[in-house]
């Protein structure tokens, strides 16, 4: 599609609920990454829960991209409208209650309850919540969208959650130096209220495309779960895929400690951001440049560059040298996600590419949930001592080894069919 036509396409090719639905889903990004960037510093040090902090942000990332595989039932069920104002309704409410535990007015309620008992209910909580609004931005686009325009309204989406990504630590930046680091969890609680009433005024159901079938209980999901547990070549794809999620977000658990206590750079949010940018930049010249090889092969060569850029960060620990190395692992990260989910939807069959699609998101959140623990690990035995800059090796070594067992896959395990 040239230029023109885009311009045609923006114009007349989408919806108004197309636009809303995006338009919220930037303004959620700007909540969610905003208090991501600060979550792990927020309850090691506000909350006073050390490393264990980590772990619970690992639960929590496990939880928000595991739970979408089961909650496609409901917000079919009950429509996009109703399940986005229950998300956002709910996200209101837990991020006000995470802030609360490092709120002078909020011990008083988490020293009753128990500060891990708290936080952990808070953050599943949140992360319920966090669980409706993929199902239902995602949804909105298929459904308002035609096939000649589908792609490209599938690249705004994409564009606007990176770019929600890029700015939601920018803008937690100066609620945390102004107002104190809980503030910025108070402000994500703020803008998901005011989410609340976008969607209440301004979303209007997509009208849905003629039924083919009744639709899916929670029955029916778990016992398509099941089956695809059961293919267990596809499994072991996932469960590698996750070691490039186990580095992915250490870039918001472990660096702002790094960057805070080793560099000496207080503003660690607009590190966490540097990732995002070089995505939104590198996208489209990292897709070209990987478009003829397999996807499997497209996906290894971005572990391979993904997990060399911790080795730079780890022989140079100076701030111009991490800011390179993230951005090295935006290329590797730039190279290979396009082609996982061509590669998915390859692995399935015919009857069942929606359901293998759900499974998309569980090396994202099985990366995450490792993530949490193994950070709380390499701070607590690298950070404050002689070499602080080893934790990067170890990540790098993690990196490596996920390089090792994809080329060990491709070459004793992917079905030659799929494609890769």
């Amino acid at each position: 599609m040239d230029l023109a036509a885009r311009l045609r396409t923006i114009r007349t090719g989408f919806s108004r609920s197309f636009w809303v639905a995006n338009v919220l889903e930037l303004f959620e990004r700007f909540a969610f990454y905003g208090s991501k960037a600060v979550l792990a510093v927020f309850l090691a040090e506000a909350v006073g829960l050390g490393t264990l902090g980590n772990s619970l942000v690992g639960l929590y990332g496990l939880a928000i991209f595991g739970l979408p595989i089961l909650t496609g039932p409901f917000v079919d069920r009950y429509g996009f409208r109703r399940s986005l104002l229950a998300c956002f309704a709910i996200f209101s409410v837990g991020y006000f209650l995470i802030g609360l535990a490092g709120l002078p007015f909020g011990q008083g309620l988490v020293a009753s309850v128990g500060k891990v008992p708290y936080v952990v209910t808070a953050l599943m909580l949140t992360a319920l919540g966090g669980s409706l609004i993929k199902p239902c931005v995602v949804g909105t686009v298929a459904r308002t969208t035609t096939p000649d325009s589908k792609s490209f309204g599938y690249s705004i989406y994409y564009t606007l959650v990176n770019l929600g990504g890029a700015l939601g630590p920018v803008l937690a930046l100066p609620v945390r130096e102004n107002l104190g680091i809980a503030w910025v969890l108070v402000v994500s609680s703020a803008t998901s209220f005011l989410l609340v009433l976008g969607t209440f005024f301004f979303f209007a159901e997509p009208e849905k495309a003629a039924a083919t079938g009744p639709a899916r209980t929670l029955g029916q999901v778990l016992a398509d779960a099941a089956l695809v547990f059961r293919d267990l070549r596809f499994i072991s794809f996932l469960v590698i895929f996750s070691g490039f999620w186990m580095m992915f977000w250490q870039v918001f658990l472990s660096l702002p400690f790094y960057v805070r206590d080793v560099l000496h750079f207080e503003k660690f949010e607009l590190i966490e951001t540097v990732d995002a940018w070089t995505v939104i930049l590198l996208s489209i010249p990292a897709t070209a440049l990987v478009k003829k090889l397999r996807p499997i092969l497209a996906m290894t060569l971005g572990f391979l560059v993904a997990s060399g850029s911790w080795l730079l960060m780890a022989s140079v620990p100076t701030l111009a040298a991490t800011i390179g190395a993230i951005m090295i692992f935006a290329l590797g990260e730039s190279m290979q996600a396009p082609r996982f989910y061509e590669y998915v939807a390859d692995l399935a069959p015919k009857e069942q590419v929606g359901t293998y699609m759900g499974f998309a998101f569980l090396p994202v959140a099985l990366g995450y949930g490792i993530a949490g623990p193994l950070s709380g690990y390499l701070l607590k035995t690298h950070l404050h001592g002689p070499h602080p800059e080893a934790m990067w090796t170890v990540l790098s070594g993690i990196g490596f080894a996920s390089t090792v067992l994809m080329v060990l896959y491709d070459r004793f395990v992917a079905p030659r069919r799929a494609g890769g």
